[in-house]
């Protein structure tokens, strides 16, 4: 059973201090919340998205916008994150492009968007203003922090910056550090081809979009969207004509600058060296064909995980669609992940 009547939301959690020593004044954080907060705020559970997702990971808007959630077969009334249980929040994260502070947002100081100008934030800082959001829902504990890809990052990240927060972390399609600056760099110089570009302020120049819708394609292509897509259009044609429409759809709505921001915080992501601070237990997850997180980098992660005394399960993922198949193929690992939190919670109670 999927939710209904979800609602976007939008909370001021005040000025941020960052890691370079900026201060980003007045941040807005987007979210959706599912469930009821317990007295005592102890039975929530934090959802992380991915790069370039947005807070709805969960049921239906209304009839109007029908689309689930990019997670909704395992968030919801009786599933894997049972939200008759438990308290579910997913925050868009800072810099990113669906109502929270981010480059498109305007500069108080200028009265325009910072676009380039926007500072250089990190996976610490992502996760610092998650921590404010929640302790202003009144959120005082969380059973667990899971997430996908960039949201597995942020999993990560919450075990090393607040170890003593939460329970659980459970990185799906993900791992403890980013890829290099190779991605990053490529899109900075397909970005910088693009005549409307301007170094950034593309605001007023009509925009990128083609460029986005181009990348984006690429991106849908690589994560297995084509083989995700293949039970509702069979036919090769149809298929490569709804990939480019998400492609268009994306890029209509997801700002380049947000790209480029994210996308170096994920390039110097790295707590590999800081197991040690973990006190969580860890569910790791990984699909069988996923060529960004592929399941060669589970021994080498278990292996430190559990070498630095953390309670740590890996779980694989057989699925045929690569790096989305947590969200389109649902049944493959929420058991794992059911158990997992029945496990976390019970430790929690006693």
């Amino acid at each position: 059973m999927s939710l209904i009547g979800v609602e976007k939301q939008r909370l001021t959690i005040g000025e941020l201090r960052l890691v370079s020593g900026a201060t980003l004044p007045q941040v807005t954080l987007a979210f959706e919340t599912y469930g009821r907060l317990a007295a005592g705020g102890r039975n929530a559970i934090l959802v992380t998205h991915g790069y370039t997702s947005s807070a709805h990971a969960a049921g239906r808007y209304g009839a109007a916008d029908p689309q689930p959630g990019w997670w909704d077969g395992v968030i919801g009334p009786g599933k894997a994150i049972d939200t008759d249980r438990f308290f579910v929040v997913c925050s868009n994260m800072l810099g990113s492009s669906y109502g929270s502070t981010g480059p498109a947002s305007i500069n108080a100081r200028t009265g325009r968007p910072y676009g380039p100008d926007f500072p250089e934030i990190e996976l610490a800082d992502i996760v610092a203003a998650q921590r404010l959001l929640l302790k202003a829902l009144g959120v005082t504990h969380l059973i667990a922090v899971a997430g996908v890809s960039y949201g597995g990052f942020q999993a990560f990240q919450w075990g090393v910056s607040f170890p003593d927060f939460v329970d659980g972390l459970c990185a799906v399609c993900s791992a403890p550090q980013g890829r290099g600056p190779d991605t990053v760099a490529q899109t900075t110089a397909a970005l910088a081809a693009d005549p409307h570009w301007n170094g950034g302020r593309y605001y007023d120049t009509g925009g990128v979009f083609e460029t986005m819708r181009a990348l984006r394609s690429q991106t849908l292509s690589r994560y297995g969207y084509r083989e995700s897509l293949a039970e509702r259009f069979p036919d090769p044609a149809a298929r490569d004509a709804e990939l480019q429409r998400l492609a268009a759809d994306w890029a209509s709505e997801f700002d380049a600058n947000s790209l480029l921001t994210l996308g170096r915080a994920a390039a110097r992501f790295d707590v590999t060296a800081e197991f040690s601070r973990l006190r969580a237990k860890v569910l790791y997850v990984l699909s069988a064909t996923d060529k960004l997180f592929p399941p060669a980098l589970a021994p080498e992660v278990m292996a430190k995980l559990r070498a630095s005394g953390v309670d740590a399960e890996y779980a694989a993922l057989e699925s045929t669609h690569g790096h989305v198949a947590s969200s389109s193929e649902p049944d493959k690992w929420a058991p794992a992940l059911r158990r997992f939190l029945a496990r976390v919670s019970a430790t929690a109670r006693s």
